[in-house]
Order: structure tokens, then C-alpha cells, then sequence
């Protein structure tokens, strides 16, 4: 099973933007996200082409389940 956490945020045009965690460390803690969240928007270190990020917009964990099929 694959697991992402999915970062949104709001940009300076109104659009949204999101960064992808891939494997992150569980259990996550929603006050944690929130916190990092605030400190990407904080250290304007992202830029989009709809403007900077100036808000969040939610977070999310995304699980999928993923079978490989060998091909001969």
C-alpha cells in the first residue's frame, strides 16, 4: 500500500497549489500539519505560476493499494 499526505494551499490568485509527502511518518498529527503548513507559507521558499502560497487549504491522506503483475 502506498500512502501520500497532500499538502493544499491557496495561492496569491486564488487557485490551488499542493506538495506531496510520500511515505509519511505516522501517526500524523493534524496540529503538526497545520503547524508545518504555516511555516512553508511563513519562509515563502514556493513559488507557483498563480503567485506565491498565502493560506492553506487542507491536507489529506491519500492510501493506495498497488499490485505489480510480472510480465513474461
Amino acid at each position: 500500500m502506498a500512502k501520500t499526505l497532500e499538502l493544499q494551499f491557496v495561492t496569491e490568485n486564488g487557485k490551488t497549489a499542493r506538495i506531496i509527502v510520500e511515505n509519511p511518518k505516522e501517526p500524523i498529527d493534524p496540529a503538526i500539519v497545520k503547524l508545518s503548513m504555516e511555516a512553508i507559507i511563513a519562509s515563502n521558499v514556493f513559488s507557483t505560476a498563480n503567485g506565491n502560497l498565502v493560506f492553506f487549504g487542507g491536507a489529506r491522506v491519500i492510501d493506495r493499494n498497488i499490485t505489480e503483475f510480472e510480465i513474461v
